[in-house]
């Protein structure tokens, strides 16, 4: 397989999987496009291959032996690990944020809870702003400033993933929404996995999660701001789609349980348009005073991970943890398992 070839499998993974990425990457320049289908599709690919089997363990750990064999310049013979290895070479890809995913994927694996709104910021670090770091790098940003702000794209975009999908979630026996604030409701997280219905409560959480989003999209832009003149329309065209979602969410009164907000393509294509006008804007616009802000709390390991000059971290201690609790999950799930079989025969 020749290296467009690989690009192209990407790309069709990418069409079928991300639509939202897909719109806004076609403002991209070549030469980050073709690096960041490569992410995308690696990313793609290590979220199904957790999702879609029984042994998360053994998933998550199946991926980091692949993350392994890339950066050791071995990649598995796939379309996926090989873009992926290629793009790793050419941008010297940090390997902490590649493992920063991981995870977030067995955090998502052990069907892990977040005790406080802290907890999912922390989450969304993991398993959004790692990727929003990771497309910093390999447009050859590593300034600290701008990649806290992309860092608060990623956080907003995740805030606004848990948003949109709050029923969705439920039906599948997942939770996202803070326990804190459930407590603070009046609300049994269990009680409302098992009949998740848009109460009155439930619709003013899902608001505070869009508002928390929507104060993290007016921050991030003046990280966008300072990217490469050529990055920033698909980055702010990412932006506008993800904050759109969100104003989906509103104006179904915040109910996303007996909804799914989505965007139709004309109004993609006229915040694709957007996106290029306000490109063209900050261009001519000093850089406001949001640009230099601290990164969260939570995301500041991604910023020193990746910032010019930070020294090559070593394998995650805290990935070898949430491996090591994954793996018991998974023991207490077959064990469970074998328990229901021996008392069914």
């Amino acid at each position: 397989m020749t290296a467009q070839a690989d690009l192209d499998t990407c790309r069709e993974m990418i069409r079928h999987g991300s639509l939202s990425f897909h719109a806004a990457s076609k403002l991209l320049p070549r030469g980050v496009c073709e690096p960041a289908l490569a992410l995308y599709a690696f990313c793609r690919l290590a979220d199904d291959a957790v999702d879609l089997r029984q042994e998360k363990a053994a998933a998550v750990l199946e991926l980091e032996r692949r993350l392994d064999l890339v950066y050791a310049g071995r990649p598995r013979d796939t379309a996926p690990d090989r873009a992926f290895a290629r793009m790793v070479e050419q941008t010297g890809m940090p390997r902490a944020l590649p493992d920063a995913l991981l995870e977030g994927l067995a955090w998502d694996a052990m069907g892990r809870r977040h005790d406080s709104f802290s907890d999912v910021v922390a989450y969304s670090a993991r398993v959004a702003s790692a990727v929003g770091v990771m497309m910093a790098v390999l447009m050859g940003v590593r300034d600290r400033h701008a990649l806290a702000r992309a860092c608060d794209l990623g956080v907003a975009m995740q805030l606004t993933n848990i948003a949109r999908d709050v029923g969705e979630d439920a039906r599948e026996g997942r939770l996202y929404l803070p326990l804190d604030w459930m407590e603070e409701a009046g609300i049994d997280p269990d009680g409302f996995l098992a009949d998740p219905r848009p109460l009155p409560e439930i619709r003013t959480m899902t608001r505070r999660l869009v508002m928390r989003a929507n104060s993290l999209y007016y921050r991030s832009e003046a990280g966008i701001a300072v990217l490469p003149r050529a990055c920033r329309p698909g980055i702010y065209a990412a932006r506008l789609i993800y904050a759109g979602i969100g104003g989906k969410v509103a104006a179904a009164g915040y109910d996303s349980i007996t909804t799914r907000a989505h965007t139709s393509k004309p109004r993609k294509l006229l915040w694709l348009a957007e996106a290029g006008i306000r490109a063209a804007l900050s261009t001519v616009t000093p850089s406001p005073a949001t640009l230099y802000a601290p990164p969260l709390p939570e995301v500041a390991f991604l910023v020193n991970a990746a910032a010019r000059g930070a020294p090559e971290a070593g394998r995650a201690e805290a990935l070898i943890s949430a491996l090591s609790q994954l793996a018991a999950t998974d023991r207490s799930r077959m064990n469970g398992l074998m328990q229901d079989r021996a008392r069914a025969s």
